[in-house]
C-alpha cells in the first residue's frame, strides 16, 4: 500500500472521529462520511499496486489488480450514500421539530458533567 494512501486514510479517520465526537448533527454526519471515505481508501490501497488490466488475451504477463476490493468499495459507497441520506433526513426532522442542530444531553451526560464540576 502506498504511504500517501495510508496517510490520507489516517487523516480522514482522525478528522472523522473528531467530528463524530461533536454535539452538532451536521458535524456528526460529515464525520461519518469522512470515516467511510477513509475505509474506502484503505480497501482500495489493500488491492495492491495497479498492473495490467484484468481482461487479458493470453497468459498473464505481469501482476494484475484484484477486482474484489473494487467491488467492496462500490458496495460501501452505495451503503454510505443510503446511511447519509437517512441521517440527513433525521437531522432535518430534528431541526424542524426543535429548531436546534445539537444533540441533547442524556441522563448519563448530565451525571458526568455534575461530577466534573465538584
Amino acid at each position: 500500500m502506498s504511504w500517501v494512501i495510508a496517510l490520507a486514510a489516517g487523516a480522514l479517520f482522525a478528522t472523522g472521529t473528531y467530528l463524530l465526537l461533536s454535539k452538532l448533527l451536521s458535524r456528526i454526519i460529515v464525520g461519518l462520511g469522512l470515516i467511510a471515505h477513509g475505509a474506502n481508501l484503505l480497501l482500495l490501497g489493500s488491492g495492491g499496486e495497479p498492473g495490467a488490466p484484468p481482461i487479458l488475451d493470453g497468459a498473464a504477463s505481469g501482476p494484475i489488480s484484484d477486482p474484489l476490493e473494487q467491488a467492496l468499495v462500490l458496495t460501501a459507497i452505495v451503503i454510505t450514500f443510503g446511511v447519509t441520506a437517512f441521517l440527513l433526513t433525521l437531522a432535518y426532522r430534528s431541526w424542524t421539530e426543535t429548531g436546534l442542530d445539537e444533540v441533547e444531553d442524556d441522563v448519563e451526560d448530565r451525571r458526568i458533567a455534575s461530577r466534573r464540576q465538584r
